[in-house]
């Protein structure tokens, strides 16, 4: 796809940006496939686990494996509208799957290799998956649940071989490489591609459906936040059950016809290797989370070349300043913060060509309404802090936005209100229409006359130099509703006391406002959290 007749300067673009999604819109054959027939050319760099191998995969390789892969399906009676759960690392195959998944109209549901047995027989359950594709360190756990999820009718493996189960290679090697679309399941944009589930944070996690039109909807996250452009050597950081993925692995990069890093790691993060790597790799943009750019943060940069990177980018939290200048000395690039959901595309980000605000997440993304709403829909005034929201009626439905969670029967619907889809984030906007993030909804503290963002005082928290982890919450008071209390972890657990509970007190007084300080906290070993990471403050709140 050319994005060159799209303006990316944001300015205008927030005035003319739009996307005509044609009504048959299918990834696979016409981005995939597209490609490999007009200009083929590298589409994945593979780079194995201790970095000793690098392949470059190209367009009409997954051309042709997706394909093989779409007919043995067909040949086992997968076809349209039948789910599909996988647990695949960041290895190539991963791609093969999605994409013979999207020829045919099967609904692909990716799940991060932390998923246990029980979490893949929820996701079997709620979706009555009729196969299951994973590699070999899965099967077990698959074969445990097998009597809980009657639905599954094909077990595939890719890359090993496991007793009752099918070989992906096998399947793939007995299987044409050609497939005609005319002799595919028709497809529409409009028809499901694939499902994402929420991590969780507050309840059972969530099946979002995404249709095939969300894959073209990338187009601004790869025009705008990204500013992706073809020869592009591209690598986010993320896990392939995440939709994070679909982010920065898959659509907005192979749309613009940029080169994807693929890194088969795990384990600890270790540093120097991915600082090497950007330069053997002669990474161009790089988007990381956070920790990431703070364990940079802690390593000498000057010894590290990482002159071929032009743009980078964070999402998930606000990075604190001190980072964000160090990276910047480094390699000239202020990190871009960013917004979305798995319901969405990108909805909010420092874009190309616009003032950096350390701390805020930017000005939502052309091709969306999106502002800072009260309960009741009405927008709010600059700097009173609302829900984050999307504009979502008959007349005005962005592409890129879910419109419900699957049930199975009708969509949940509960998120829109008042012509709005409500994110269950919360911000405030400034007086020049930047955004600052505030906190998820449901975590809000009500102190007093105040409404406190654990968000914020977890940031200041992380400043100390003897925290490496909070969370933060409100418990209830008598006096002023709710208190500010924090858990922490320490650096030097043996410190824990009363002296360094005060001390962190003053220290958080100082970065925030007074009112804000933990006036109680408690040490802790460890927190709870999804298996995306993200903190369960419910968890801690029904302790407290």
């Amino acid at each position: 796809m050319d994005l060159g007749q799209f303006n990316r300067d944001y300015r205008s673009a927030v005035q003319d940006y739009k996307l005509d999604i044609p009504e048959d819109f299918n990834f696979a054959f016409d981005i995939i496939d597209g490609r490999a027939a007009e200009k083929d050319s590298t589409a994945v760099i593979a780079v194995s686990r201790d970095g000793a191998t690098i392949k470059e995969i190209t367009y009409s390789d997954y051309a042709k494996d997706s394909a093989r892969l779409a007919n043995a399906f067909l040949s086992l009676g997968i076809t349209k509208g039948d789910f599909g759960c996988l647990v695949i690392g960041r290895i190539p195959e991963w791609y093969t799957v999605l994409f013979a998944c999207m020829k045919i109209g099967a609904i692909s549901m990716p799940g991060t290799n932390l998923l246990t047995a029980k979490d893949i027989a929820y996701r079997v359950q709620h979706s009555k998956a009729r196969f299951i594709i994973v590699t070999p360190e899965h099967c077990e756990k698959v074969d445990g649940v097998r009597n809980e999820c009657p639905t599954l009718e094909h077990f595939i493996v890719v890359g090993g071989t496991h007793p009752g189960w099918l070989s992906f290679d096998e399947l793939v090697a007995n299987a044409s490489p050609t497939l005609d679309r005319k002799d595919a399941p028709p497809t529409v944009a409009s028809d499901m591609m694939m499902a994402y589930f929420t991590s969780g944070t507050t309840s059972m996690p969530k099946m979002v459906p995404r249709d095939f039109g969300y894959a073209q909807a990338h187009v601004a996250t790869a025009l705008y936040w990204m500013d992706l452009r073809e020869g592009d050597v591209h690598w986010t950081l993320t896990d392939t059950g995440w939709a994070k993925a679909a982010w920065g692995l898959l659509f907005p990069p192979l749309l613009a016809g940029a080169k994807v890093v693929l890194y088969d790691g795990e384990g600890a993060f270790d540093v120097d290797f991915h600082l090497k790597m950007i330069e053997r790799l002669g990474v161009t943009t790089f988007c990381a989370p956070p920790t990431v750019y703070r364990l940079f943060a802690q390593h000498d940069l000057s010894k590290a070349n990482l002159s071929s990177l032009r743009r980078s980018l964070g999402a998930g939290e606000p990075l604190n300043p001190e980072v964000i200048r160090y990276w910047q000395e480094h390699t000239g690039n202020v990190i871009a913060d960013g917004y979305g959901q798995t319901e969405t595309i990108n909805i909010v980000g420092n874009f190309p060509g616009m003032e950096p605000r350390f701390g805020s997440m930017g000005k939502p993304v052309p091709g969306f309404d999106i502002d800072i709403i009260d309960d009741e829909g009405n927008r709010q005034p600059d700097g009173e802090v609302g829900h984050i929201a999307i504009r979502a009626d008959k007349g005005n439905w962005p592409p890129g936005l879910f419109d419900g969670y699957y049930t199975g029967g009708e969509p949940d619907t509960g998120s829109f209100r008042h012509g709005w889809y409500f994110t269950g984030d919360t911000a405030r906007r400034d007086a020049d229409g930047y955004i600052w993030f505030e906190g998820r909804a449901d975590d809000l503290i009500s102190s007093g006359a105040y409404r406190i963002s654990p968000f914020e005082v977890e940031s200041a928290l992380l400043e100390h130099p003897e925290v490496v982890e909070s969370a933060v919450i409100g418990i209830p008071d008598e006096t002023r509703g709710q208190l500010v209390k924090a858990f922490i972890i320490l650096k030097t657990p043996e410190k824990a006391g009363s002296e360094l509970v005060a001390d962190i007190q003053d220290f958080c007084k100082k970065l925030t406002a007074p009112y804000k300080y933990p006036r109680q906290i408690e040490f802790v070993d460890s927190l709870p959290k999804t298996i995306s990471g993200k903190i369960r403050r419910v968890e801690l709140r029904e302790g407290s």
